[in-house]
C-alpha cells in the first residue's frame, strides 16, 4: 500500500518543506510501508504573492522611520497600518514633535475605516504612550483626546470598551479645564434616551470617573443631574451600571449630600424590579456602610439589606453568589447596631448559605438537584462563606466562637468540595489569629487539612504553617506545655504524613516548599521529637530524591535542626552521618550536596563550629575524582578561607594553601583549572581576621561570636538539664527510703511526737549537704541565661557606641529563624530550648578559658596563704 506525499505551499510549510497526507487512512497502518519509503525532496517554484501584490508591500530603504510610517499609513495595507500603530509609542520616544505633526493625522484617518484589529491597537498604543509620559499632558490631549472620543462609539463592543478605558485613564491625569469642555460638556447629549445603550453605559462610567475630579457643589450642578436621569433609564443595564458608580459618587459629593441626593436614589434601587439592579444597589449600600451615619444605618440600610437577604434566600437564587461574597463585610459594618435578635438572625442566614447544596436547604435536597449549575452555584456560595469566615469570626467574637461557629468551621473544613477547603486553609492562620485563647479549639481541623487528600488545600496551608503551628503551642487557655501535650501527639503524624504524599506526588515545589516551612518545627516539638521523626528523612530525601531545588531544602532544613539539637550524641551522629554519608558517599552527586550543606552550616553556624567539624572534609574534596565536585570545591574556598582566624587556626590555613597550589600543579580539567586561577586571585586579596576585634571585620566577628556563644549555651544548657533529672532521680529516691524508714519506725512502735528524720546521724549529712549544693548549683544555672542577656546588652550598647557601623547590632544580630532565617528564643517550658540575645562568645579554645579560672583560682589562693602568713606574723 502506497501512502501518498502531498507538497504543500503555505506560510507554515515554505517552499521546499513537504507534508504527509494520512486522510486515505491511519497513521500506524503504513509503518512497514513508510520504512521502505524513500521521501525524494524537490525544489517548488511558486511564490507567497503575486509580482504587483510584492510591488506594493515593497517600501523604499532609504526613508526614515517617520517617512515610512506616513508611506505605510497612506499606501500600506491593512497589516502594515497595524504595524506601524503598534509601533507608534517608539516613535514617539525618538521623535516625539514629528510624530505628533505628521504620523498622528495619518493615523487619525486611518481609523476611521479601519478594522477592529487596528482600532484595538491604537487604543493600546494610546494608552502606553499616556502611561511612559513620552509627551505632556497638554500635548497628549491636543493630539489624542479627540481621536479617542470619536472611537469610543465605535459599532464594536471591544473596541468601544478598549477606547472607553483609556479614556477613563486620560481623565485621571488630565486638567480640570479640559476635562469641562472636552468631556463634560459632551457628556451631556450622550447620557440622552435617544443615545445608543453602548453610549449610555459608557457615560456612566465616565461619570463616576469625573466625580473624583471635581469639587462637592460642580457635582451637584453639573453631574448629579445627568447621574439622576441614567438612575431611571429604562434600560435595566444602564441602571444598573449607573447604580454601581454611586459609590464613587457619593465618595465625591461627601457624606452630607450622599445623605440627602445619593441614598434616596440606592432606596428606590434596590426595590427595582430588575435583580441585578437590586443587586448592585446591595453591594453599592455595603461598600458605603462607612460613609452613612448611625441613624441612616439602624433605620434605612439595615432593614433594606435585610429585606433583601430573605427575598434572595427564598425567591431569587440567581444573586445568592454575589450576596455571600459581601456577607462578611456587611456584618463587620454594621455590627454596632445589631440588636440580639438581628444579630441572631443573620449569622443563622450566614449558617444556611454554608450548608447550601449539602442539605436539605430552600426545597433543594441532595438527591433532587440535578442542574450542574445549580451544583456550581451552591459550590460558589460555599466558597464565598469560607471567605468571609475571619469576618464572622469577628462578628461572633473568639468567647462564643465554641458554641456559634464551631460547628460550621468543622463543615467547612469537611467541605466535600475541594474550592472551598481550600478557601478554609488560606484563612486558617487568619482564624487562628483572632480566637487568641482559645485557638486550641480548631487543632484537629489544622490536622484534617494537613492530612487531606488534596494537595492544592495542602499547598495553601503551608503558606502559614509556621505561624499556624507557633499560635497553636503557645497561646491557649492552657500553659504552652499543656497545649504542646494536647496538640503535638496528633501533629506529628499529620506532618509526617504530609510530607510523604507530597513526596509522591510529581509536584517537587509543593515538595520543596513544605521542606523549607518545616525548618519553624524546633519552635514547636522537641529535638528528641524532630530527630526521631523528621531529621532522619531529611538523609533520606538527601541522598535518595531527584530533584536538585527539594535536596537544597531539606539539606537546609537538616542543618536547622542539627543547630537546634540539644543532645551532644545526636548532634556527633548527625555530623557523622553528614561526612560519611554525603561528603564520602561514593556518588558524586551525594559529595556535591555535601557541599551544598557546609555552605547552609557557614550560614547558620560559627565559624569555630565549621572549622572544628567539616573544614578538612571539604579541602578532601580538592582531589576528587570528579571535576565537577573539584570545581564546586574552588568555588567555595574564598569562603573556607574566610572562616579562619589567626593565630589559632594557622594549620587549617596551611592545609588551604597547600591544596591551592596542588591544584595548580596537578590539575588538568581546563575548566577546573580556570576557576583555581581566578579563585588564587581572589584568595590574594583577602585578609584574614585576627582572634581579636579590629575594625574592618566587626560586625562579621560580632555576630559570628554571637553564634558561638550560642552553641556553647547549647552545651550548658544540656549538661544543666541533665544535671537537674539526676538531682530529681536522686530526690525522688530519698523521699521513698525515708518514707520507707518512717514506715517501718512507725510500724515498730514509736512514739507519735517522736521526730520522723533523726538528726546526728553522721551519714546522712553529706548527703543533705551535697544536695542542697546541688540545688543551689541549679538554681544558678538555670538563671544563668538571663544574667548573660543583661550582660550582653551592656557589651553592646558599649561596643556600639565605639562604632557607627554597629547600628544593626540588637535583635537583627541574631540569628533570623522562620522561612529565610533562624530566630533565637528562650523556652524552658516546651521540649525545644532556643535562645536569645547571649554575650559575645569568649576565644575559640574552651580549654584556655578554663586554664584562666584555674590561675585564677590559684592565686587568690594564693594570696589568701600570704595574708595568713601576714597575720601569723604579725
Amino acid at each position: 500500500m502506497f501512502c501518498p506525499v502531498r507538497l504543500v505551499d503555505s506560510p507554515m510549510y515554505p517552499t521546499g518543506f513537504f507534508r504527509m497526507d494520512f486522510s486515505q487512512g491511519s497513521l500506524f497502518g503504513y509503518i512497514e510501508d513508510l520504512e521502505g519509503l524513500t521521501i525524494i525532496e524537490r525544489p517548488v517554484r511558486r511564490s507567497l504573492k503575486t509580482p504587483e501584490e510584492i510591488e506594493r508591500l515593497t517600501v523604499d530603504e532609504e526613508l526614515n522611520d517617520i517617512e515610512r510610517a506616513v508611506f505605510l499609513l497612506s499606501s500600506g495595507q491593512d497589516i502594515q497600518g497595524t504595524s506601524v500603530v503598534a509601533n507608534l509609542p517608539v516613535l514617539i520616544r525618538q521623535s516625539p514633535t514629528d510624530t505628533l505633526r505628521r504620523v498622528v493625522p495619518k493615523v487619525r484617518e486611518v481609523l476611521h475605516v479601519a478594522g477592529v484589529e487596528m482600532q484595538l491597537t491604537a487604543a493600546y498604543s494610546f494608552l502606553t504612550i499616556l502611561q511612559e509620559e513620552s509627551v505632556s499632558i497638554h500635548s497628549y490631549c491636543h493630539s489624542f483626546l479627540q481621536i479617542i472620543l470619536q472611537n469610543l462609539d465605535h459599532r464594536d463592543t471591544g473596541v468601544s470598551n478598549a477606547w472607553l478605558d483609556t479614556l477613563l485613564a486620560v481623565i485621571e491625569v488630565s486638567p480640570k479645564e479640559t476635562i469641562r469642555h472636552e468631556i463634560l460638556n459632551p457628556l451631556v447629549s450622550k447620557a440622552q434616551l435617544s443615545q445608543t445603550l453602548q453610549s449610555r453605559l459608557a457615560s456612566c462610567r465616565i461619570l463616576g470617573k469625573l466625580a473624583s475630579k471635581f469639587e462637592a457643589h460642580i457635582i451637584k450642578r453639573d453631574i448629579l443631574p445627568l447621574v439622576k436621569s441614567l438612575c431611571q433609564d429604562v434600560e435595566y443595564e444602564v441602571r444598573s451600571c449607573m447604580c454601581r458608580q454611586l459609590e464613587f459618587i457619593a465618595q465625591g459629593v461627601g457624606a452630607e449630600l450622599t445623605k440627602t441626593m445619593v441614598l434616596p436614589e440606592l432606596v428606590e434601587l434596590a426595590r427595582d424590579e430588575g435583580s441585578s439592579v437590586r443587586l448592585a444597589a446591595f453591594e453599592t449600600l455595603v461598600n458605603l456602610l462607612l460613609v452613612f451615619d448611625h441613624e441612616d444605618r439602624s433605620q434605612i440600610v439595615l432593614p433594606l439589606v435585610k429585606s433583601f437577604c430573605e427575598k434572595s434566600f427564598k425567591a431569587d437564587e440567581s444573586v445568592l453568589t454575589s450576596l455571600s461574597l459581601q456577607l462578611g463585610k456587611l456584618c463587620h459594618g454594621l455590627q454596632g447596631i445589631f440588636t440580639q435578635e438581628q444579630h441572631i438572625w443573620f449569622l443563622e442566614f450566614y449558617k444556611k448559605l454554608c450548608r447550601l447544596g449539602l442539605h436539605q436547604e430552600n426545597g433543594h435536597s441532595d438527591n433532587q438537584i440535578q442542574n450542574l449549575e445549580l451544583e456550581k452555584k451552591y459550590l460558589s456560595v460555599r466558597k464565598n462563606c469560607a471567605y468571609n469566615f475571619p469576618a464572622m469570626a469577628i462578628f461572633v467574637g473568639s468567647k462564643n466562637f465554641h458554641i456559634d461557629l464551631y460547628a460550621t468551621f468543622f463543615c467547612l473544613c469537611h467541605d466535600p468540595d475541594v474550592p472551598v477547603r481550600y478557601t478554609m486553609a488560606v484563612g486558617f492562620c487568619e482564624v487562628s489569629k483572632l480566637l487568641g485563647a482559645s485557638v486550641y479549639i480548631i487543632h484537629k481541623e489544622l490536622v484534617a487539612l494537613l492530612q487531606d487528600d488534596s494537595l492544592e488545600v495542602l499547598d495553601a496551608l503551608l503558606d502559614h504553617i509556621p505561624e499556624t503551628l507557633e499560635l497553636m503551642t503557645s497561646g491557649g487557655e492552657n500553659s504552652a506545655l499543656e497545649n504542646k501535650l494536647l496538640i503535638v501527639p496528633d501533629l506529628i503524624p499529620a506532618l509526617t504524613s504530609a510530607e510523604q504524599r507530597v513526596a509522591n506526588s510529581l509536584k517537587w515545589r509543593s515538595h520543596e516548599k513544605l521542606l523549607q516551612k518545616y525548618s519553624c518545627l524546633p519552635h514547636i516539638i522537641s529535638s528528641d521529637q524532630i530527630y526521631y521523626r523528621f531529621l532522619h528523612r531529611m538523609f533520606i530525601i538527601i541522598l535518595t530524591n531527584n530533584v536538585l531545588p527539594v535536596q537544597k531544602a531539606a539539606a537546609r532544613t537538616l542543618c536547622i535542626f542539627l543547630r537546634y539539637n540539644r543532645k551532644q550524641e545526636q548532634r556527633h551522629e548527625i555530623i557523622q552521618k553528614l561526612i560519611e554519608q554525603l561528603g564520602q558517599g561514593k556518588s558524586y552527586w551525594n559529595r556535591q550536596r555535601f557541599l551544598d550543606t557546609c555552605e547552609y552550616i557557614l550560614e547558620f553556624f560559627s565559624k569555630s563550629f565549621f572549622c572544628k567539624y567539616f573544614f578538612l572534609s571539604v579541602l578532601e574534596l580538592t582531589s576528587d575524582p570528579v571535576a565537577n565536585v573539584r570545581m564546586k570545591v574552588c568555588h567555595m574556598l574564598p569562603k573556607l578561607k574566610s572562616t579562619l582566624k589567626l593565630p589559632a587556626d594557622k594549620h587549617l590555613l596551611q592545609q588551604l594553601e597547600m591544596c591551592v597550589r596542588r591544584l595548580l600543579c596537578q590539575e588538568k580539567d581546563k575548566d577546573v583549572l580556570a576557576v583555581v586561577k581566578k579563585t588564587v586571585l581572589e584568595l590574594d586579596r583577602m585578609e584574614l581576621s585576627m582572634d581579636a576585634f579590629q575594625k574592618r571585620f566587626y560586625e562579621k566577628d560580632l555576630l559570628d561570636q554571637e553564634k558561638e556563644r550560642e552553641e556553647h549555651l547549647l552545651v550548658e544548657m544540656e549538661q544543666i538539664e541533665r544535671e537537674k533529672q539526676q538531682s530529681e532521680s536522686r530526690s525522688s529516691n530519698e523521699k521513698s527510703f525515708d518514707k520507707k524508714r518512717r514506715d517501718s519506725k512507725t510500724g515498730l512502735g514509736l512514739p507519735k511526737n517522736l521526730p520522723a528524720v533523726i538528726s546526728g546521724s553522721s551519714s546522712s549529712t553529706p548527703t543533705v549537704v551535697s544536695r542542697e549544693g546541688k540545688k543551689s548549683k541549679l538554681m544558678r544555672s538555670q538563671s544563668f541565661s538571663s544574667n548573660v542577656i543583661h550582660s550582653k546588652q551592656s557589651t553592646i550598647e558599649r561596643c556600639s557606641n565605639r562604632s557607627n557601623s554597629m547600628l544593626s547590632v540588637g535583635k537583627n544580630m541574631l540569628l533570623p529563624y522562620v522561612d529565610d532565617s533562624i530566630k533565637s528564643r528562650t523556652s524552658h517550658a516546651g521540649g525545644s530550648v532556643t535562645f536569645t540575645n547571649t554575650t559575645i562568645s569568649a576565644p575559640r579554645n574552651s580549654a584556655s578559658s578554663i586554664e584562666q579560672k584555674s590561675n585564677g583560682s590559684k592565686d587568690s589562693q594564693s594570696r589568701k596563704l600570704s595574708l595568713k602568713s601576714r597575720k601569723s606574723k604579725a
